[in-house]
Order: structure tokens, then C-alpha cells, then sequence
């Protein structure tokens, strides 16, 4: 856990308390703060005071006593309007922080120059991230993953010169964290997203530009958006502004890393960096947007000051990577055909990278709770299903997308639909053949979320594995 002494003796707001909100306010009390801990449900109090939190009515609360509120990135800051939270502090001109906030503050104030490497992006962010965090850790690094991945960020170990923190960061996060200042700043793409929180698309860019703009070293940014293309020449333009870093897998890029075809390419100044690194038969790397991911991932390492070199051992640190639960998994294969868990596709965008990384046979689940505009930008990848297995709510309107273009079943259920897809693929016994799970919908129609949807695509494979007598 990090102490966080920066608000040592002073009293602290925290509103959100599932589990960044109970790390923040043990973290604060470690570091000497009183803490005013509240939380909008009831359930969330109760956990709060089961773990030991001083529980303070907010609404009824005296805001001058505050130094700071606390918010849990998922409370709104600004839209669709600000939480009454945000509009109590603001008016009694106390500062509203987030979680990610405090460990700047906390390093700035014990270890400056310990090394951070903080990526945002609309898509790939956790998978770069823990990219990353499996590279510098293959090369022998202390390593600390978390923020918008695993960890909440004040479980971490604390910040020192010889550990590496590698933060998964979130427009919430970031929006909340006017100090941030990582070593090394990685944006990766920008698309329209978390507008109903953020307004706009462009205030949303302009959240994702503020990480970019505070790194201390380099700032790694692809350009293949034109979003985060004017961004890197905004922030390269600066005389006082970081290293910029292109990344890209469209063209070549003269000080960055790129991906025209399978393979990474570095460059410094017009000149190749470092020998060519293929990326082919990575399988948990396939896809062009996984090539992005481990551009991103190259330059970033590379870009960490005093060199974490790795001419030796790259190639093979990106040849492990387990990958991301839930993301492209494999989850088995038997004979001719692989079942993917792409579970954490949750919209169609998500669901492109999927289909995009297989060229044919593809026997796909799809459905649930959709989202708005459905699966219609997927008709170009059509002509690579072999056949849908529609479930959850979304059954008739992806039913009326697919139309006659490709075959389809109403399974309803996932568990019917891994029977029949499954039972499919396997009889016809064709040659790169994959059932693939990547649902283009939320999950809460049928399941609490998509890990727990993953996890049962998982099981009802192995099910059906094992009653086809594979192992």
C-alpha cells in the first residue's frame, strides 16, 4: 500500500466507496489524514464501515473542514451534470481529486524520479499496459501494474527509483488527476466515447491530450487517428513539452515505431533503431490493432530513462505474453478449431478487432444488451462468418442487420449457442476454423458482467470438449 502523507493532519472528503474509494481512505488514514468517508447505496456504507471507514453524511457535512474531496472516477465530474458532491465542494472551494491524483502527489513528494509509465486510449490500453508490464518484468524490473487495471492504484508498492509503476489510465482518472505527470505518456488512439460523461468528443481529446502534454520524458502517440495526429504535433510544436514517440501501423514513422505487415519496426531519426521484430505467430498478439498495442509497448520500454534496454530479450518477452483474460483468449482448441473468448468485446468497435484477426470460418456469438448503432459498421467483415449465434436482448435487431448476408441461429442462450457453434465447427472439420465469443453488447442482460460471461464461455467449452471425447 502507498501512504499518502501529502494530507497529513488535514481532513479529506472521499465519496465512492467500492474498492479505490476503501484503498484511497486507508492510504489517507496511513498517511495521517482524518478521513470523511460516504457512499450515494447503503450496501456501499455497510462494506465502508465493515472495512473499518469513519462514515461522515456528506450532505450534512461542514465543507470548509475539507482540504479535498476524493472522487471514485466512476461518479460524474461534469455531465451529464456534475454529481452533488462536486457542486458542495466547488462551492466551498475545496479541490475535487481523484485516487490516481494522490500517488503523483505522493511521488512528487518521496521518490520524483521513480519511474512511471501511465497509457490511455479509447482502444488497446489494457492490453498495452500489461504489455508492458510483462516486458519490463522479463527484463528482471520491479514492476507495479494497476490504476484502470487489476489493482486500484494506492494498493501498489510505493514509488521508488529502482520499481517501475505501469498505470492503465482512464479519461475518468485522467480528468481527475490535474498532476499527473508520467515518465513516459502513452496515447494510443482516439474514437468517440464517454460522451454522455465528458460532453463532447473534443473534451474527451482534450482529457486524453493532458497525459500526453505532462510527461516528464516522452510522450508515445499513435497517429493513425486524426485526433491523435494533431495532438503529436501539437505537443512536438512545445519547446518545453516531452520527447514525442509516433507510433503507427499505416506508414512509416521517422522516430517511433511502426507496423506495416506482421512487423515492428524502430526508428530514431530516420535510422532502424533495433533489429526488426516479427510479430507473427504471436497469438496473443494477432491483429493489426495488436500491432499498434505492441508498437506502443516497444517505444514506451524503449523511451524509460537509463535505458531499460532490450536488443536482447525483447523478442522473446513479446512471444510470452499471456495475454488479457477475456481479450482474444484462447480458451481451447480441439482438431481444426479454436474457441476465442473475446467476451470483453462490449461494443461493435471492440468486436471489429476480433473479426478482423480471423479470415474465414469464423462461427460467431454475438448479442446481449446492445449498444446504440448495433452491428451495422461490422458488414464489411460479413463475408468471414460462417455462420451467427445470436443470444440476449439484442437477438432481432442483430437478426435484421444479418438479413440474408450471413446464416443465423436464435439461441437465446449462450450456453445453447456454444452447443450448436461448437458442434458446428467441429463437424465440418475445415481448416482454421474458430468459434468465436466477441458479443458486441454489454452483458448485463444475462450476466453481472463480461468476465463473468467470459468465464462461462469458457466452462461450457470445456464441456463440450470433453463430451466430444478431447481433453
Amino acid at each position: 500500500m502507498i501512504r499518502v502523507s501529502t494530507f497529513n493532519g488535514r481532513t479529506v472528503a472521499v465519496f465512492g466507496l467500492g474498492a479505490s474509494g476503501l484503498a484511497t481512505v486507508r492510504a489517507l488514514e496511513a498517511g495521517g489524514a482524518v478521513v470523511a468517508a460516504w457512499d450515494d447505496s447503503e450496501a456501499g456504507r455497510k462494506a465502508a464501515a465493515d472495512a473499518g471507514a469513519t462514515l461522515v453524511d456528506l450532505a450534512a457535512a461542514d465543507w470548509s473542514a475539507f482540504a479535498a474531496l476524493v472522487l471514485a472516477p466512476g461518479v460524474p465530474l461534469t455531465h451529464p451534470e456534475p454529481h452533488w458532491t462536486v457542486l458542495r465542494a466547488r462551492a466551498a472551494g475545496v479541490e475535487v481529486i481523484g485516487d490516481v491524483e494522490l500517488f503523483f502527489r505522493e511521488r512528487a513528494a518521496t521518490s520524483p524520479n521513480s519511474p512511471v509509465v501511465a497509457i490511455t486510449g479509447t482502444n488497446g490500453k489494457s492490453t498495452t499496459t500489461a504489455l508492458i508490464a510483462h516486458i519490463l518484468r522479463e527484463l528482471g524490473n520491479d514492476v507495479q501494474l494497476g490504476g484502470n487495471i487489476g489493482r486500484a492504484v494506492l494498493t501498489l508498492g510505493p514509488p521508488s527509483e529502482d520499481r517501475i509503476h505501469v498505470l492503465e489510465l482512464s479519461s475518468f482518472q485522467i480528468d481527475l488527476s490535474p498532476g499527473a505527470a508520467p515518465t513516459v505518456a502513452v496515447l494510443l488512439n482516439i474514437t468517440p466515447d464517454h460522451i454522455d460523461r465528458h460532453g463532447t468528443v473534443e473534451h474527451y481529446a482534450e482529457v486524453k491530450r493532458r497525459l500526453v502534454e505532462a510527461a516528464q520524458g516522452t510522450a508515445v502517440i499513435g497517429i493513425d487517428d486524426d485526433w491523435c495526429a494533431r495532438i503529436a504535433e501539437d505537443v512536438e510544436r512545445r519547446t518545453d513539452g516531452p520527447n514525442v514517440r509516433r507510433i503507427s501501423v499505416r506508414e512509416p514513422v521517422a522516430d517511433g515505431v511502426y507496423s506495416l505487415d506482421g512487423t515492428l519496426h524502430e526508428r530514431a531519426h530516420r535510422h532502424e533503431q533495433t533489429a526488426p521484430i516479427p510479430l507473427d505467430g504471436i497469438a496473443t498478439l494477432r491483429g493489426r490493432h495488436n500491432w499498434q498495442n505492441a508498437a506502443a509497448a516497444v517505444a514506451a520500454v524503449g523511451a524509460l530513462p537509463n535505458g531499460v534496454r532490450y536488443q536482447v530479450g525483447l523478442a522473446s518477452a513479446l512471444r510470452t505474453f499471456p495475454g488479457l483474460p477475456h481479450r482474444l483468449e484462447i480458451a481451447a482448441r480441439l482438431g481444426p478449431v479454436e474457441f476465442i473468448n473475446d467476451s470483453k468485446a462490449t461494443n461493435a468497435d471492440s468486436t471489429e478487432k476480433a473479426l478482423a484477426s480471423f479470415e474465414r470460418n469464423i462461427h460467431w456469438i454475438l448479442g446481449g444488451k446492445p449498444k446504440e448503432g448495433g452491428i451495422t459498421t461490422l458488414k464489411s467483415y460479413f463475408t468471414r462468418v460462417a455462420k451467427a449465434y445470436l443470444i440476449g436482448e439484442a437477438t432481432e435487431e442483430f437478426a435484421a442487420t444479418l438479413g440474408a448476408d450471413v446464416p443465423f441461429e436464435r439461441c437465446g442462450t449462450l450456453e445453447v449457442a456454444v452447443e450448436r457453434a461448437g458442434n458446428a465447427a467441429l463437424d465440418e472439420g475445415r481448416d482454421s476454423s474458430v468459434v468465436l465469443l466477441s458479443p458486441a453488447c454489454a452483458s448485463y442482460d444475462q450476466f453481472k458482467n463480461f468476465e463473468v460471461r467470459g468465464d462461462a464461455f469458457k466452462s461450457l467449452v470445456a464441456r463440450l470438449i470433453a463430451q466430444r471425447g478431447g481433453r
